[in-house]
């Protein structure tokens, strides 16, 4: 059996273990993305029987017709064919260990790298050496990692092909100077057809190496020939910040990607969509971290409409989408979810790609009110990752959510000493939370204990901002002292210096410390003596303190002819003055009266008008006195006369009014007092016999009486309305 080599698999000839962009949490700018390695993961093995060198069994001829058989087999590829004569053939003889290779093989090329390992495990004193890079293949596939790079490590000779194989292990395990070593040296002293993908391994390395270890991008001389090598280059240009350089290179990368693939006629447009799949998302990623959202969420969802069949690049696209929709959306976030959860996710991506998708779906748990899954996923973090700040931040975040600030401020109060490195974003999440409960002093306390950013100008602002805030303007004034201090001893006379000494006067003379000014203002006036501003600030310090100092330092101002302006004063009595006249309204017709003679020079007066009296205005009349007064504060004011109502004419029943009505009513004319006739009736009676000249009910007037002006509550009428 000959030597076998790892090839890649011919159509499907570069399988890709996708890297892509990492996003690490809704608030914060999202990490660079990551290359993509071709990880060769098909190796064929060709059986070659040959002179028959194992000891046959009585039956010779049929054993050496199922050794044709599995030659025979193996040049054609039916491998479960040929297990099936490899069967019979170790029936025979259970100890042959060419058979035991040849189904080793045989295994291997259909998938079954359990099988193929429990078999190399149980004969492994028959085979031995023989099958070492069988059996670290079987686990790199099965994804025993750790246990694949112990069997290559401890193979007596490390053959090309065990090489091949111990770079993609290295990739795995993240360890990629060690990675980028082997296939250097592979590319150096090798000379075959598998040349491109090493080069395109090796890119790949770089790329991860700029994206994950932020070290500086190298130029290794590969070529961009493939549409792979663009895009691992592109990978690293991300790593490097260069966004407008990498969106150019996948653009590129695209480009060769259809072109390869459409001179294949077996290719579909799908199968080329789905190849450009890792490209697009790439370029979302892209367009995310420049701000795109829009442009880069229809990306995502083209990208997830697909299906590609990577669940590494499925994770990654649904991580980003949530991202994008941080606490909004919420629902379509959930479903996003299920893809970062497919199975054989974790052996796709790296670990921060894995750790920022825990992260994520922790936060998505807390803004969906999911308090017990929140803390769940969050300790299961801290737990994975002791030291990383993230997920203590998550458990706070939610403990605020819950209105227990205290026990927030405690938690991290807790990690901050227990990782001195990373207490400087903590501390100043807590001085957050002591401002949000009141507690200034405090927060100012937490703030200075940050020797990172004691001495920054941020942190100066703040901590005097805050003092000021709560007038303890010592404190402030020690803030100050301490930066200037700082600043004298590690960059003297710096820009940075000088503004804070500058700051820290004006602050104090602001608050009448005129006395502790002094020492600023004077080092400011050395460092420019032309500064006439900060002489006089520095004159009027010393007024209080010492006045011949004040003296001595005055000689030092320019003299009065130096600071007065060559202006010429009767030149400036005589100028027109302002340039600006304001307009006048335009003129009435009838105003342009003719002038009276010697009237030319004299401006005219404007007349007066006359107001305007009301029509029914007497002269000779004396007018009320009380004019002025609003009516209900007149002395004859009366009131408002109460339940007189206009009369209503025309309302009501036709031919009838309420007053005739009543005056009709014999019920009531019966009970009530004769009443005299009326002017111009002809009797005094309420009833009139029909002809007797009487008014009819619409021309008669109302009666002045309340009484006969009442109406009865009418019943409501059934039916609903518009009923009769």
């Amino acid at each position: 059996m000959r030597n076998m080599r790892p090839m890649a698999p011919p159509k499907e000839r570069l399988m890709r273990a996708a890297r892509e962009a990492e996003v690490r949490h809704f608030v914060t700018a999202a990490a660079p993305g990551e290359a993509a390695c071709i990880v060769i993961t098909t190796f064929y093995f060709r059986l070659t029987v040959g002179p028959h060198s194992a000891k046959m069994a009585s039956g010779g001829v049929a054993v050496a017709s199922l050794w044709t058989e599995v030659n025979r087999c193996g040049q054609n590829g039916d491998y479960t064919r040929a297990l099936k004569a490899l069967a019979k053939i170790l029936q025979e003889n259970r100890d042959d260990v060419t058979a035991l290779q040849c189904k080793v093989v045989c295994l291997v090329q259909n998938g079954s790298f359990k099988e193929a390992l429990n078999v190399m495990n149980t004969h492994s004193k028959l085979l031995g050496s023989e099958v070492v890079f069988e059996k670290a293949y079987c686990e790199y596939r099965l994804n025993r990692v750790e246990s694949s790079l112990k069997t290559i490590e401890s193979a007596p000779d490390q053959t090309d092909k065990l090489k091949e194989l111990y770079g993609q292990v290295l990739y795995r395990l993240e360890r990629y100077d060690e990675c980028k070593s082997v296939y250097t040296d592979l590319i150096r002293n090798s000379q075959d057809e598998y040349e491109e993908e090493r080069k395109t391994n090796l890119a790949a390395v770089v790329a991860a190496m700029t994206q994950w270890e932020k070290a500086p991008m190298e130029d290794l001389g590969l070529p961009e020939s493939t549409y792979e090598l663009c895009y691992n280059t592109a990978c690293a240009l991300i790593g490097q910040g260069q966004l407008t350089e990498a969106f150019n290179k996948l653009r590129q990368a695209e480009e060769l990607c259809r072109v390869s693939l459409a001179e294949d006629s077996d290719v579909t447009e799908e199968d080329i969509e789905s190849e450009l799949a890792v490209i697009h998302s790439q370029m979302a990623y892209i367009m995310q971290l420049q701000g795109r959202t829009d442009e880069a969420l229809q990306l995502y969802n083209q990208v997830i409409k697909l299906k590609p069949s990577d669940v590494g690049l499925l994770a990654v696209t649904a991580n980003n989408i949530i991202t994008i929709n941080k606490d909004q959306n919420v629902f379509d976030s959930k479903k996003k979810v299920k893809l970062t959860n497919a199975e054989g996710v974790e052996y796709k991506l790296a670990k921060k790609q894995l750790q920022a998708i825990e992260i994520n779906k922790a936060l998505l748990a807390m803004y969906t009110n999911q308090a017990d899954q929140c803390r769940k996923l969050a300790s299961s973090l801290q737990s994975q990752n002791p030291g990383h700040p993230r997920p203590v931040l998550i458990q706070a975040a939610q403990l605020c959510r819950e209105k227990q600030h205290s026990k927030a401020v405690e938690l991290l109060q807790q990690f901050s000493e227990k990782n001195p490195e990373s207490a400087s974003g903590i501390k100043l999440t807590m001085a957050q939370l002591y401002l949000v409960q009141g507690h200034v002093t405090k927060a100012c306390d937490v703030l200075r204990s940050i020797e990172e950013f004691k001495h920054k100008a941020g942190m100066v602002s703040a901590l005097v901002t805050m003092y000021s805030h709560e007038e303890d303007i010592d404190s402030a004034i020690d803030v100050f002292k301490q930066a200037i201090e700082y600043y004298q001893a590690e960059q003297p006379g710096s820009a940075a210096h000088l503004a804070l000494v500058r700051e820290a006067a004006n602050f104090k003379l602001k608050h009448g410390r005129k006395k502790e000014a002094i020492s600023d203002l004077e080092q400011l006036w050395k460092q420019n003596t032309n500064d006439v501003h900060t002489l006089a600030q520095l004159i009027s310090a010393y007024s209080l303190v010492d006045t011949n100092k004040a003296k001595s330092l005055s000689k030092h101002l320019p003299s009065a002819d130096t600071m007065s302006f060559n202006v010429d004063v009767d030149e400036l009595e005589h100028s027109p003055g302002a340039t600006y006249v304001r307009k006048k309204a335009g003129k009435v017709v009838g105003e342009n009266l003719p002038k009276e003679p010697g009237q030319g020079e004299v401006k005219k007066k404007r007349k007066k008008k006359k107001g305007k009296l009301p029509k029914n205005y007497d002269p000779k009349a004396t007018p009320d006195p009380e004019r002025w007064l609003p009516m209900k504060e007149r002395s004859y004011y009366r009131g408002k006369k109460k339940g007189k109502k206009k009369e209503q004419i025309g309302k009501g029943t036709q031919g009838a009014t309420a007053g005739a009505s009543a005056e009709l009513d014999a019920s009531k004319t019966a009970s009530s007092p004769p009443t005299s006739p009326r002017p111009g009736s002809a009797s005094g009676s309420s009833s009139a016999p029909s002809g007797s000249g009487a008014v009819p009910p619409r021309q008669q007037k109302p009666s002045s009486s309340g009484a006969t002006r009442k109406k009865a509550p009418q019943k409501k009428k059934k039916g609903g309305k518009g009923g009769w």
